[in-house]
Formats: structure tokens, sequence, C-alpha cells
């Protein structure tokens, strides 16, 4: 046996130990090209030597891609060996290098053996059993890759079979994400994965997640949200490959996986092929989880709904509506202000269940540009980031502005803000303009109910209360507090008024009076219209020198205020719990006070008591 067939099976004995030895320890092919390169140098006295692997048109080592080269500048040589190329010359790693192996599959070239020249080596290259020894080791490595890729493919899929059945078992979003990222991590550790979600995506995980931005994200990220399809990006800026992954259900696409590698790296179709089996995987999931918690979410609306409805259409005022409403939207959307605005003579009215944001000039900004739009259209307003319509710099990004229309007419509108830019949902945005349009119907009633209120309650003329209120006005007081006051007031001659001066001047002249009652009994007592020229006075809780001063001084005040000028007649009863009145029996006192002072020469107050004593 010669000696180079000798050390041909020298070499193919340690081969075989080593590949045996690798399977069993299930070593990666890092550690096994490792190995490989020392048995060489040992038996061929080599001092450099490395192996490169031939991928997608790219020449790659067992880590990573080192260079792009066409495979048609690898030399179809017949020869076992040959030159090394001057492009591979020209990396560092290989300058020193002289003798480059071709290894192959077939016809195909999957691999090339590197080394420095040693004179065993030149020797042995020459004989009859190198193309022998070439072939072995071509064999060894394919059979080892070969065994590595089933066991890695095993672990992946495992890897993707529990996680599979770990995303039938829960309708948690965020375990889903996280399982994903987690994944990806593992199988390309010495890579940056990132996971960009569209915007209306909840989620609280303390992975690294942002939000979709179609004016902020690359081309090829956007391309690949739109289109569906794995989009793979070499940026030059970044240094990077970028493999943008569409996390993709049925219905949707919910967001990108992407996975930055260094910019020679290029991605295997197998290991495109996997990523896309995992984002397909984990958008499915996604969806059901998603629509699980969009049923629940829409029922617990529909319950939000009813129970608003319900409860603005009870017996409520408008203060109360509107303070319940605030709860609901508070709970319901959580932002940092909230307010109601109402039109009211062709301008807005802020209303007092409003947040204290909107009694500032900060505030007063964000309702003026909701009621510019609302001047135009009838539109609602969605705004997920305020800065980009305002140059200037505002504390709230987020917006969402509902009209409340009743009639085909604009009453009002409601405004809720977040510091947050994207902080509001489409589906918050839908919830809470069902929530408005179902409370505008209610708060309109309510303010036609009050506005019918008022004009039941309060003479058109004078804007003082009217009869049928001071009656029940009276009869409250009478059964529930300690005292009180009853002012009946005659206008002195008041014919002669709307004789000389009109009816017109007349009314006036009730204006002023009724203006000047309103001044001096502020929020003691109310102030009546009895009819005719004669008004009224009702003040609770008052004791009789109080309620004779303040008859006085109304009195005497009237001739000071009315033009033309007049004079009122008064009739003055007190009374306390001790004797409490009948309704009618205080009514009748009054007036026969009022006749005692205009039988006794007008402009003055008499008092019932003093009245009743001078009676023989």
């Amino acid at each position: 046996m010669s000696e180079d067939r000798l050390k041909l099976m020298e070499f193919k004995s340690e081969l075989l130990n080593l590949s045996f030895s690798s399977i069993d320890d299930e070593r990666d092919l890092k550690e096994f090209i490792n190995m490989l390169k020392k048995c060489l140098v040992q038996h061929f006295n080599i001092k450099k030597c490395d192996i490169l692997f031939v991928e997608n048109d790219t020449l790659k080592q067992y880590k990573s891609a080192i260079s792009i080269l066409e495979q048609r500048e690898i030399p179809q040589m017949v020869e076992a060996r040959a030159s090394i190329p001057q492009s591979l010359k020209e990396l560092f790693d290989y300058r020193d290098f002289t003798d480059m192996v071709l290894l192959r599959e077939g016809e195909r070239v999957f691999g090339l053996l590197l080394c420095q020249s040693s004179p065993t080596w030149k020797k042995f290259s020459e004989s009859e059993v190198f193309c022998e020894f070439v072939d072995n080791i071509s064999k060894f490595l394919r059979a080892f890759i070969h065994n590595l890729e089933v066991r890695t493919n095993e672990k992946k899929f495992k890897k993707l079979y529990s996680m599979t059945d770990l995303f039938h078992s829960t309708m948690d979003i965020d375990i889903i994400l996280e399982n994903v990222i987690t994944t990806i991590q593992e199988n390309y550790s010495e890579f940056e994965v990132e996971l960009i979600l569209s915007n209306d995506q909840e989620q609280k995980t303390s992975l690294k997640i942002k939000q979709f931005d179609y004016l902020k994200e690359r081309a090829a990220t956007v391309e690949a949200f739109v289109s569906g399809k794995i989009t793979i990006e070499k940026s030059e800026e970044l240094n990077s490959c970028i493999l943008n992954a569409p996390i993709k259900g049925r219905q949707a696409i919910y967001g990108i996986f992407q996975v930055k590698a260094p910019i020679q790296y290029v991605f295997s179709q197998k290991e495109k092929e996997y990523i896309a089996m995992l984002t397909h995987t984990a958008g499915n999931a996604l969806e059901n989880a998603k629509l699980y918690h969009q049923s629940h979410r829409l029922i617990g609306d529909l319950q939000l709904i009813n129970e608003t409805s319900h409860r603005l259409n009870s017996e409520l005022d408008i203060v109360e509506m509107l303070t319940f409403l605030k709860k609901q939207l508070m709970k319901s959307f959580q932002p940092n202000e909230l307010c109601f605005v109402f039109a009211e003579k062709e301008c807005f009215q802020l209303a007092n269940a409003s947040t204290s944001l909107f009694k500032s000039a900060e505030g007063i900004f964000y309702i003026d540009f909701v009621a510019k739009h609302f001047e135009k259209s009838k539109d609602s307003l969605f705004i997920a980031d305020f800065s980009r319509l305002i140059s200037s710099d505002l504390k709230f990004k987020s917006m969402m502005a509902i009209p409340m229309i009743a009639g085909q007419k604009i009453i009002g509108f409601s405004i809720v803000l977040h510091e947050d830019a994207y902080f509001f949902s489409f589906d918050s945005f839908k919830l809470m303009q069902s929530l408005i349009h179902h409370s505008s119907l209610a708060i309109s009633n309510n303010i036609l109910r009050h506005k019918l209120q008022e004009m039941v309650d309060h003479d058109h003329l004078t804007k003082l209360y009217a009869r049928c209120y001071l009656d029940k006005f009276v009869n409250q007081s009478l059964t529930n507090d300690e005292s009180g006051m009853f002012l009946l007031l005659d206008i002195d001659d008041f014919k002669q008024i709307n004789d000389s001066f009109g009816h017109q001047v007349g009314d006036q002249v009730l204006i002023q009076i009724g203006e000047k009652l309103i001044e001096e009994v502020g929020e003691k007592g109310i102030c009546a219209r009895w009819g005719g020229e004669e008004l009224s006075i009702y003040v609770p809780n008052i004791s009789e020198s109080e309620a004779y001063h303040l008859a006085k001084k109304i009195v005497s005040q009237i001739p000071k205020i009315t033009v033309p000028k007049v004079t009122v007649s008064a009739g003055l009863i007190t009374w306390h719990k001790q004797n409490r009145p009948e309704y009618q029996q205080l009514f009748l006192q009054a007036d026969k006070a009022l006749y005692a002072a205009k039988n006794s020469g007008k402009n003055k107050v008499c008092i019932y008591e003093d009245v009743r004593a001078l009676r023989p």
C-alpha cells in the first residue's frame, strides 16, 4: 500500500470517528468544522485552512456570510485543486492562502476548502488518491450538514408545535406575542428581532414592540405590511440585512416581525419558510384572540350603551345627566381631560361637568378648533397625533370629538383628550360615537323640557316667576321652613301710565320694577308676577324686622329707578312656625294689607298685623 493511500485511510478513519462523535454529542456546525480543520492541519502539516459554503450564490462561513460572490466567479475546474481566486485573496482572512478545493454534491458545488499549502499537502494533492480524498470529505460534510439540518428542523418544528398548542389554549394576546418573539430570538440569537404592531393593537408586554407608522417606516416594511409577503432589504446606512415578515391572519395583517442581520447575511429559503410559518401561526392565533376579546368588548359596549341610555332617560336634570355621562366616558376611555360644550345663541358654552383644563386658554384652543370644524361639518373628529396637524408643541396629542345632534342640528359636542399619541383606538372612537349619539336625544329632550319648564315657571314679560310657581314654592315653605314673609305690591295709578304713554311704556315699567325686585331679593327668596300690575315677593326664614326693612327699601327705591316715575303700595305678612297660616289665608291677609296701603295714601308698606289692630 502506498504512503498516500495509507494517509488517506488514516484520515478517513479519523473523519469517521469525528463524524460519529459529533452526531452523538450533538455538536453544531462550528464545532465540527473546527475539529475538521485541526484534523487537516495535523495530517498535512497545513498552517492555515478554512471551509466556506455556497448558498444562494453566496459564500458563507459556518457562522455568517462573508462575501457575496456570484457562483460564476467560482471556477468550474476539472482539477481537484486550484489556486484561490483574487476576489477571495483580497479578503483579509485569506491573503496568505494558496490552494482551493471545490466540494461537490453531484455537479453542484456546495463548499470550498481553502488552505495555505505545505510540502506534505502539495505532494498529497498531486497523488492519485486526492480525488478520492475530496470525494470523502465532501460526503462526510454533506452527511453531517444533513444530520444537523434534521436535528435543527426537529427542534424548530417541536418548538413550533408546542407554540401552536399554546396558541390554541390561550386567548392572551401578550402571551402570543412574547412566545413568537422568544422563538425567533432563540433561533437567531445573534440577530436583532423587533415586533412592529399596527396602531389598533393593545399590548402591555415589556418586550421590544413599537407601533407601525406608515410615514416613518422603511419602504420595504410598508410593502410587507401592505402585500402580506416577506420582503428583504439591504440597508447601507444601518449596515444590516432586514427581513420583514407580515403577521397575517385570515382577515387582516396585524403587524410585522423584523429581523436585522449583518448586511452580508443572506436568509436561506428554509429560513424564510420557517419564519413565514411562525408568523402565519402567530397571525391566526392573534386574530382568534382579538376576535375573542372583541366579542367580549362588544358585549361590554352594548351593556354600557344600554345602561347609559336607560340612566339618561330617567328623571335626571341636565347637571346630573352630564355628571353621569362624564363618569361613563372617563371609565371607558380613560382620557386626561374631557368636556361638554353646548350651542347657545350662535356661540358655544362650556358645561360645568367639564374638567378644569377647558376653562384655561389651552383648553379653549381645543374647543375653538373643534367648534370651527363643526361649523363646516357634522362628522366626528378622530385625531391620533395632534402634533402632525399643528406645528406648535401641544401637550395633548390624542383627541376624539363627537357632535351632539338633534333634529339634524348640532346642539353641542363632547371632547376627550390624552397626552399620548395614538392612545385612543378606532374601536374606542366608534364606541364614543354610539354613546354620544344615544345620549344626544336624551340631553336634547332634557334641554327642551327645561326650557318649557322655564316658560311655565316664569312670566314672559318681566322674567319673574309665574303665579303657579309661587304657589308651589310658598306651599313647600309653609310646611318645611321656620318662618317667612310675603309681600304683595301694586303699581299706583298704573292705568294712567298706559293711557298717557301707551302699553309698551307700561310694559317697560313692569320690566324695570321686576329687575329691581330680583336685585334686592337675590338668592334669599323669589319674586313673582301676581297678575296685571301686581307683583309679589316671598322670602323664607326671615325675621319680622328684616322683612319690614326689605319691604320699605323696595317701596322707596322703585320711584328712583322707573321711567316714567311710578310708586307702589305694598301689603306685608310675616309668619312663624308657632302660628303657621293656611296657604290661602296668607295671600288674603297680604291683600288686605295692600288695600290698606292704597286707601291710606299709597307709596307705602302696610303690615297685616298693624291693619288688623287698627280695626274697631
